[in-house]
Order: C-alpha cells, then structure tokens, then sequence
C-alpha cells in the first residue's frame, strides 16, 4: 500500500499504562475483515513500557505516538481526530478486543445510511481471562438513543464509527473527563443523526467494578447536563438530571456496599446466550494464540506489576 494512500476509517486509540492489554488491543484491529484503515495509537504518558509494546507490532499502518506528558483522554482523543486522514473515525481503547468483522459491519452502514453522522453498536462484557460476564446492546435508531438526554444516551463509546467532519465539529472537553462521550452526545444530538447496528462488535474489559468510577462519572454527566440546560433554558432537564442520576448513584452503592455488584446491576449486562459465547471464545482465542505464537508483544519485563 501506497505511502500516499489515505484510509477510509482512522482508529482512534488514547492508551495509558495498558502494556497487559493493548496487545490483544492492537491485534484485533490488525485481525479485521476490513483492511482499509490506520490506527493512531496515542500514549498518555505510560511509565509501562505501553508505547514501545505498540511500536514492536510490523504492521505499517499502526502509528504510534508518545510524547511521555499525560494530559487526560479528551485531549489525546482530539490528537487522534487532528491526526485522522480517513473518512470515517473509530473509537477503540487499549484493554478491549474489536471483533474481525466490526469496521467491516459500521462502514457498510454508514456508507448505505449518509444521513447518520455517527454509530454504535453491541458489546459483549468479559472479565478475567476473557471470561464472558454478559451484553450490552445499544439502542439502533437516533430516537430511541436520544429518548431521554437527561438520563444518558444508550451509545456505547467503545463502539462509536462516525464521519470524521462530526467529530471534528464537535471535538472531546477535557473538562469533561471522565465522562467526555455522554459530554459530547449531549452537545450535540440535536443537530446530530446517531444510530446503532444490533450485532455485537466489541468486547469490552471490565474486570472490577468501580463505585468511584461510576458516581465520578455520573457527576460529571450532571455537571455537563445543567451547563446544556442553562445554556438552551432548559431547566427542568437540568432538575432531571439531578434527581436521575443521584437516585442511580444510591442504587449502585447499595448494590456494591451489599457485595451484590451485578446481581444488583442487572441493567449493566445482560446474560449472553451459548452461540454468543461461543462466538466470542473464537474471538479471544485468535487474539490471545496470536500473542503467543508472534511474541512481538511478550516483553513481560517491561509491565508494571
């Protein structure tokens, strides 16, 4: 492939300390059907040894970047968009697994739908070892996604393929960490068209539950929604907000607070059927056999206990 050669869809990969997982990572995109892309793997500073891993992959169209400063996801995500020479812009981060088929399913979509300026999609949830905990599936049409912006937009960032002039248009806020997708949605999904295709597309790593992580996250999507509900006069979706999240926030520490996690937290993956696991064994299996078998990434030395 030509030096000169522009690629229809640019990965977007901002990673931090990810040498355990930006392997399996790296090589899922590098195992997909569709072979017209580059992968812009952004280090946020790792004291890891992440970004050298990356650089040991032969594959031309990975392209690592480090500058060893960490300046937060949204910022490093807005690099890789500035970056991007392709049409199409696809989220991935360093510790999930893309499926082989993903970019070939969102751009086929998106290339028959040009009226949707972004697309999701459905991930399957594995924990340790690849150990399936079950499925998240994204609402498919804009309505259904948008039906209640206050509450959150059921579009999984992990699985987000759009135009890259939308991204552009709207970039990540840094001030918005860690909640900048949710952020960026609700900016935006007036004047946007978003969608979902219902196959599963990722796998995506969730190994603990963190109750900081969440009740961090659903206070900075509050945050975000009172600046959008003042600024449109919108104030009842500003006092929804509030009421919505803090009623989820006290759920979700009752829940981790009783050691009931997921049984509590049934709306956070739902049980995956045997053709669904089993799909997603052949999955894991090819990233991991691939590890061993190449060892570009087994520089066990280098990753931080």
């Amino acid at each position: 492939m030509s030096s000169n050669h522009l690629p229809c869809v640019s990965v977007g990969m901002a990673v931090y300390n990810c040498a355990a997982t930006v392997d399996a990572a790296v090589r899922s995109i590098a195992n997909q059907a569709f072979s017209d892309w580059e992968l812009l793997l952004i280090d946020d500073g790792s004291m890891d040894g992440t970004a050298d891993l990356a650089r040991s992959h032969p594959d031309p169209r990975i392209r690592v970047f480090s500058d060893q400063l960490h300046q937060g996801q949204a910022a490093r995500l807005n690099q890789a968009i500035e970056m991007a020479r392709g049409k199409f812009f696809a989220r991935m981060d360093g510790d999930d697994v893309s499926y082989p088929e993903r970019l070939a399913l969102q751009v086929e979509y998106l290339e028959s739908h040009p009226e949707i300026d972004l697309l999701g999609g459905g991930l399957l949830v594995f924990g340790r070892d690849g150990h399936v905990l079950g499925t998240r599936e994204s609402r498919v049409a804009h309505e259904q996604i948008c039906r209640r912006p206050w509450a959150g937009f059921h579009l999984a960032h992990p699985t987000w393929l759009g135009r890259i002039g939308w991204f552009r248009k709207h970039l990540y806020r840094s001030e918005a960490d860690p909640n900048q997708d949710q952020d960026m949605l609700l900016r935006s999904y007036e004047n946007s068209r978003f969608a979902a295709i219902p196959e599963i597309v990722l796998g995506y790593r969730e190994e603990n539950l963190s109750l900081r992580k969440m009740l961090v996250g659903r206070r900075y999507f509050v945050r975000s929604a009172i600046r959008e509900a003042l600024h449109r006069r919108k104030y009842l979706m500003g006092l929804g907000t509030v009421v919505e999240h803090t009623l989820k926030g006290l759920i979700e520490c009752l829940a981790m607070g009783t050691g009931l996690d997921y049984s509590v937290l049934r709306h956070r993956a739902a049980p995956a059927d045997e053709v669904t696991v089993r799909r997603w064994k052949q999955v894991w299996e090819e990233v991991q056999a691939e590890r061993r078998a190449y060892g570009a990434f087994s520089c066990a030395g280098s990753i931080a206990d």
